[in-house]
């Protein structure tokens, strides 16, 4: 009996090759739809798969290979009597290999088209005859990804046929492929935040050349089905990413974000921030931010949320950068940048989108909200209010603050982080290392409330003006009344800002 090969693509590369090499090696083309017209117009004898099934395509061509003419060549299983005995019975010839690429719904489901036209590039006779042939992949090859063509030409080639090694390896593709089809769909249609089943659907986008450290191996993967920032960018120049770089942009670009009015920029160090301010000048708000922790900078990532220009390229060139990320560059800048020919240069078109935070734990996986800031309830709870400055100077710490690890505490003036505490076991350590770096300031924010009022008590020592926090404590009380001793004013919000 002559073999039979299934061919049904989406994506049309090079299929047309590996169909006359298959023809030259005695094996019989079934096709559908689009790659039947395509295969039969460039010469290559093909059977319709409508001979077999003696059904013609259907409800516009959802039906084509949901059927027993099919999937019994497909699943029987050739050892076994019985199952050979049915399918000639039946008049089912065997298939032996199958080639499938899927609609692109990965693509479309990105795209701006209505929701119905979405619903029409769900594959449904695609993945069907792919889990088939996987099932069956002792007897059966089957391909979903055009890069192992090369493959299958290789072992036929030399072998006569495809090896047992390369029909698993293709069958767990499958398997990887449409679970994460599956769950693009899952996630399109169920829009429920915290559904029954955690699925996710990720394609890798680079091999890394290491871990957070040289001993651990990396990759990373980009959404198929969600847009963002760090899945958009464009690298200009510089040594390939590592997986501490990429966490350490997605947390520098977020930190910039925060500020849409105002021209920001941020140094960060090991995925915390070292120096954040504004300024009146892309250049003057990246000489602000160095000034708050010059020595924190050296080796670190610098964010803009404006375009850089060749001014403050030269600046940002006089220190030594991993990277330098912000939404676009001048001409000019990205030729003074060259001249550093390891420093990675990201432009970044996307504002952060992620809906989801993600932890692994141990036999376990913790899903929440991303952490959005709420700087909309605020309350004076002391005697003093905050000076119109010094409001402006505890907004600007608030969204600072919520990007440094937790305990928290930033010291800020004139819309500088001077001081950034991050990462102790109690909020007082937090507040002494961030005012001791600060040297002076004018107002203190915390991600999260005062348990005593040793806080206040560092920060009038210091001459700290005025406090931001969540609230919250049992013990606020005392938090407040410290507060008017010292004549310190406080704002609460309401809402903690923990990051661990």
């Amino acid at each position: 009996m002559k073999k039979r090969a299934l061919i049904s693509v989406f994506y049309k590369e090079n299929i047309l090759e590996f169909s006359e090499f298959l023809r030259k090696h005695d094996y019989e083309i079934l096709s559908t739809g689009g790659t039947y017209r395509y295969l039969q117009e460039n010469g290559v004898p093909v059977i319709e798969v409508s001979e077999v099934t003696k059904m013609q395509e259907m409800l516009d061509g959802r039906v084509k290979t949901l059927h027993p003419a099919i999937h019994g060549g497909i699943l029987a299983i050739r050892d076994k009597e019985e199952h050979m005995s049915c399918i000639q019975k039946l008049g089912i010839h065997t298939i032996d290999m199958v080639v499938v690429n899927l609609y692109p719904f990965f693509e479309k489901v990105q795209s701006e088209i209505s929701f119905e036209e979405k619903v029409e590039f769900i594959d449904i006779g695609g993945p069907t005859m792919l889990r088939s042939a996987a099932k069956s992949f002792q007897d059966v090859v089957v391909i979903s990804d055009p890069k192992d063509y090369e493959i299958v030409k290789e072992d036929i080639s030399t072998f006569g046929e495809v090896s047992y090694e390369h029909r698993k390896r293709f069958a767990g593709k499958v398997f990887n492929l449409t679970s994460a089809y599956d769950a693009a769909i899952s996630n399109f249609l169920l829009e429920e935040e915290f559904p029954r089943y955690f699925s996710a659907s990720y394609e890798k986008k680079m091999d890394l050349r290491y871990g957070e450290n040289p001993h651990q191996k990396a990759a990373y993967y980009v959404s198929t089905t969600e847009n963002g920032a760090m899945k958009d960018f464009i690298q200009h120049q510089g040594k390939e990413l590592s997986f501490n770089n990429l966490r350490d942009m997605d947390v520098a670009w977020k930190v910039v974000q925060e500020f849409e009015e105002e021209i920001a920029c941020c140094g960060l160090k090991h995925s915390t921030p070292c120096g954040v301010a504004i300024g009146k000048t892309v250049e003057e708000a990246f000489e602000k931010a160095y000034s708050c922790d010059p020595t924190s900078i050296f080796g670190g990532i610098v964010s803009f949320n404006q375009e850089v220009n060749e001014k403050t390229a030269e600046e940002l060139s006089k220190i030594f950068l991993e990277i330098i990320i912000a939404p676009s560059y001048t001409k000019g800048a990205l030729e003074v940048l060259s001249r550093k020919k390891n420093l990675r240069v990201i432009a970044c078109h996307q504002k952060p989108r992620d809906q989801r935070n993600l932890v692994k734990v141990d036999g376990g996986l913790l899903v929440q909200e991303e952490d959005r800031i709420n700087l909309e309830n605020l309350e004076v709870v002391t005697k003093k209010a905050p000076t119109e400055e010094e409001k402006k100077d505890l907004l600007f710490g608030m969204k600072v603050v919520k990007h440094v690890k937790s305990n928290a505490i930033v010291v800020v003036k004139n819309q500088m982080a001077l001081g950034i505490g991050t990462g102790e076991v109690n909020r007082i350590w937090a507040t002494q290392q961030a005012i001791e770096r600060a040297g002076e300031g004018v107002v203190l924010a915390s991600d999260a409330f005062f348990p005593f009022r040793d806080v206040v008590d560092c920060c009038a020592e210091h001459h700290i003006q005025a406090i931001i926090q969540p609230g919250g404590s049992l013990r606020d009380q005392e938090s407040i009344d410290a507060c008017n001793e010292h004549g310190i004013s406080m704002i609460f919000t309401g809402v903690r800002h923990f990051k661990h």
